[in-house]
């Protein structure tokens, strides 16, 4: 082998140990970069990812209900079960089963997802649906939805008596009809 046949060869395997070593680096900072990133992903954007798939959701004060997931909005979703639909406020999730490994960004929504969940319960308040009403302290109450403001919905119960109910008191609405 000539002088320059080895020195090429030399400078052939330095930049192999050159582009190991980048690809080394490269591999611990994308794994950095990917933990990094995972922080700004939501429940909701995961739930986003999973429409249309079977789930059930662990619920504050409710316990789990399943069914297939329907619809999701930025402070809730509708999930279609068996025998009635629930809409769940997402604040009061505290497990999911059955979820996608996939998420949606928030920018990828459309517009009507991003409605509250006050658009839900108009809906059911305009269907006059009879509902079950499932709060934080864990009661339930039969009620028809009436009409729904800002934050808190308007339900007549038992017979004929109006109540308020805030939204933050509020974990599903589960329909009756």
């Amino acid at each position: 082998m000539t002088w320059e046949e080895e020195l090429f060869a030399l400078l052939d395997d330095l930049e192999q140990q050159a582009e190991a070593m980048y690809d080394a680096d490269r591999g611990v900072e994308l794994a950095d970069r990917s933990r990094a990133e995972y922080t700004h992903v939501s429940l909701a954007s995961r739930l986003m990812a999973s429409v249309g798939c079977e789930v059930v959701l662990d619920l504050r004060a409710t316990g789990p209900v399943g069914g297939v997931l329907e619809r999701v909005g930025t402070d809730w979703c509708l999930v279609r079960g068996p025998a009635q639909d629930w809409v769940v406020r997402t604040p009061c999730v505290l497990r999911v089963l059955g979820s996608s490994e996939r998420s949606v960004p928030e920018v990828a929504w459309s517009p009507v997802a991003r409605l509250g969940v006050g658009s839900a319960l108009r809906r059911l308040a305009e269907a006059g649906e009879r509902c079950v009403l499932h709060l934080e302290d864990g009661t339930r109450h039969e009620a028809l939805l009436r009409r729904v403001g800002a934050d808190f919905v308007e339900v007549r119960v038992g017979a004929g008596r109006l109540e308020l109910v805030a939204f933050s008191a509020l974990v599903a609405v589960q329909s009756r009809d």
